[in-house]
């Protein structure tokens, strides 16, 4: 697993764990990484690996490892990175905060196709998976879309669905913000989880730093971090 680090060394601690495909260097997540370091955050920025075989292993213990060495950070996470910070100790920080987090597949995933596949022990990428620019959020750059993948492995969906079926429970402490109308991962998941006094919605896209809402919503995705779910209220 992959970590970059953005901010002062003097900075707050936080973990940003990102989602399925994204990189620290792409423009949306940059243009969240600038606004967490303008914030004052010195910000551990993990890109997670895009094939996998093992959930613990390869995506929960890098993080987790990380997260023992610092002192009282904050967590941030996107879509798949969300799905991982379920399984972190929510004692071990300040506050969690979740952009869009994959706690359910998508009604286009629950197949009968991709069920099959998904028992089949292949970490190759080989199951269609691309997202339209609309789906991403309507600033991705070229760049992004380009890079994005176009195929899963059945190991990897697997893993996900596994992590998914054993979540612990919710954090009261914890805030959530997505989509209802999200094209990539089950906005019913993340209602039926997360009390409604801890999520806030917003449009436009699966990405929240890709939507062209996103000026409109990150005093609160700031908030959230500083201060946790009651920071909504």
């Amino acid at each position: 697993m992959r970590r970059v680090d953005y901010g002062d060394d003097d900075g707050d601690p936080l973990v940003f764990v990102l989602g399925w495909g994204n990189r620290p260097e792409h423009d949306g997540v940059q243009w969240l990484l600038d606004q967490l370091t303008d914030a004052g955050y010195r910000v551990s920025a993990f890109e997670i690996p895009r094939t996998i075989t093992d959930f613990e292993s390869e995506y929960l213990t890098p993080v987790r490892e990380h997260v023992t060495a610092l002192d009282s950070p904050r967590f941030l996470s996107h879509s798949t990175g969300g799905l991982i910070g379920r399984y972190l100790d929510g004692d071990a920080f300040e506050t969690r905060t979740y952009l869009s987090p994959w706690w359910g597949f998508h009604d286009d995933l629950q197949n009968p196709v991709v069920s099959l596949l998904m028992r089949v022990p292949l970490a190759r990428a080989v199951l269609p998976a691309s997202a339209e620019k609309e789906e991403l959020g309507e600033l991705a750059s070229d760049d992004w879309v380009a890079d994005s993948p176009d195929h899963a492995a059945p190991t990897f969906l697997r893993e996900a669905k596994r992590a998914q079926a054993d979540i612990p429970a919710f954090d009261a402490r914890d805030a959530v913000f997505y989509n209802p109308d999200d094209p990539i991962v089950s906005a019913s998941a993340i209602e039926m989880q997360t009390p409604p006094e801890n999520r806030r919605a917003f449009e436009g896209g699966h990405e929240l730093f890709n939507s062209k809402s996103r000026d409109d919503h990150v005093d609160d995705v700031l908030a959230a971090v500083r201060g946790g779910a009651s920071a909504l209220e």
